[in-house]
C-alpha cells in the first residue's frame, strides 16, 4: 500500500469535519464529490448555494452529504461576527469591519474551526497562500508554545534505501524565509510530528542540515543550526534530533558513519530540516524533478488547528489528497 493510500485509509478510520472555503470552485466541487464517495471526510462547502447546486446538477455530482453554507446568509453569522470582533478589537476593528471579514469565505472557514463547528480547512485552489495563512493566524493563531508556521513536504522515492523505506519529510519548504534558531528548532519538532501523524513514519529521525557536519566548517550560518539543534534536543528529548549535518551525512549510511559515527540520525535520517526557506524550497523541487520523486503537500505546521494551503495550479486529485492529510492532522 502506497503512502497516499495509507493516508486515506487512516482518514476514513478517523473522519473529521473539513471546511472548504472555495465551495464554488470547479476543482473543489469535483474533489468534494470524490471525497464524499470515498468517505474520507465530512465536508462543509462555503459559497452561494444556488451556484453550488447548479454546478452539482450540471456535472452529475453527488454533494448531498456535504453541509453547504453561504457566508453571506447563515445561522452562524451573528455569532461569528461577535466572536471575531472580540478577537480583533485590540487592533481597532469595528463591528462593521468584523461583518465584512466574516462574510468572506476565507475568514468564515477558520472561524468555523475556532467556534468548534469544523475540525480543519483546506484552501488555496483560488486564493493565495497569504490569503489562506493570514486569516488562520488572526483567528486560530499558532499552536501553544510555538511562534512560527512552516510547510513540510512528504517526499516519496522508489529508492527504498533512503529515509523510511523511501519516505522523507522536508521542511520548511513553503512559509518562513529565514527562521532564527528558536524557530528552526520548532520547525524540527513540528516536522517530526508530521512524519508520525501524516507520513506514517513511526520513528522520526530528524537531521538539522547545514553545509557543515559536526564543526567541519566555521560560520554563523552553521552556528544557527548548531544552536537550533541544542534547543530542539532540550525541548523534545524524546525525539531523535541531530545536527549540524550535511545532506549526504544525513541520508547516506556510509557517509554518516564516517562523518558522525556516534549519531543515531546520521545516515538514516527520514526528516530533513533545512536552514532556511531558499534551501528547502530549492532542494525539494530539485529532488522532485531530478530524482523523479513524488512530492505530497505542503503540510502546514505550527498553526493552532489543521489548516492547509493548496497551490492555485492544483489538480482535483491534489485537493482530495490534502483533505485526507488534513484529517490525519486533526486530534
Amino acid at each position: 500500500m502506497g503512502i497516499l493510500e495509507r493516508i486515506k485509509k487512516k482518514a476514513k478510520e478517523n473522519k473529521k469535519r473539513i471546511v472548504l472555503p472555495e465551495g464554488e470552485s470547479e476543482r473543489t466541487l469535483k474533489a468534494a464529490d470524490i471525497i464524499l464517495k470515498e468517505d474520507i471526510a465530512d465536508l462543509i462547502l462555503l459559497g452561494n448555494l444556488d451556484n453550488i447546486t447548479k454546478f452539482e446538477k450540471e456535472n452529475n455530482l453527488d454533494l448531498s452529504k456535504a453541509i453547504k453554507i453561504d457566508p453571506m446568509n447563515n445561522k452562524y453569522k451573528e455569532k461569528y461576527i461577535n466572536a471575531f470582533f472580540e478577537l480583533r478589537k485590540h487592533k481597532g476593528i469595528s463591528m462593521e469591519d468584523a461583518q465584512k471579514y466574516i462574510e468572506q469565505d476565507i475568514y468564515f472557514g477558520p472561524m468555523m474551526i475556532y467556534m468548534n463547528d469544523a475540525d480543519g480547512e483546506v484552501s488555496g485552489a483560488e486564493h493565495t497562500t497569504a490569503d489562506t495563512v493570514r486569516p488562520a493566524l488572526q483567528i486560530v493563531k499558532t499552536a501553544p508554545g510555538l511562534s512560527v508556521v512552516s510547510g513540510a513536504m512528504i517526499m516519496v522515492s522508489e529508492k527504498k534505501e533512503f529515509g523510511d523505506n523511501g519516505v522523507l519529510v522536508f521542511a520548511d519548504v513553503a512559509i518562513t524565509p529565514d527562521p532564527n534558531a528558536q524557530q528552526l528548532a520548532e520547525i524540527a519538532i513540528c516536522s517530526a510530528e508530521t512524519a508520525k501523524n501524516v507520513a506514517g513514519i513511526e520513528n522520526p529521525k530528524v537531521a538539522m542540515l547545514s553545509f557543515s557536519t559536526k564543526g567541519s566548517a566555521s560560520h554563523e550560518m552553521a552556528d544557527k543550526v548548531i544552536e537550533a539543534t541544542k534547543i530542539a534536543q532540550k525541548t523534545a528529548p524524546e525525539l531523535n534530533i541531530d545536527g549540524e549535518l550535511q545532506a549526504d551525512a544525513a541520508i547516506v549510511k556510509s557517509v554518516g558513519k564516517k562523518k558522525s559515527p556516534d549519531s543515531k540520525v546520521a545516515g538514516v535520517a527520514n526528516v530533513l530540516v533545512f536552514p532556511d526557506l531558499q534551501a528547502g524550497n530549492i532542494a525539494y523541487k530539485l529532488t522532485q524533478r531530478f530524482g523523479d520523486v513524488d512530492a505530497v503537500g505542503p503540510v502546514l505546521q505550527g498553526l493552532g488547528a489543521p489548516i492547509n494551503d493548496l497551490s492555485r495550479g492544483c489538480s482535483v486529485e491534489d485537493i482530495v489528497n490534502l483533505v485526507a492529510i488534513t484529517v490525519n492532522q486533526c486530534k
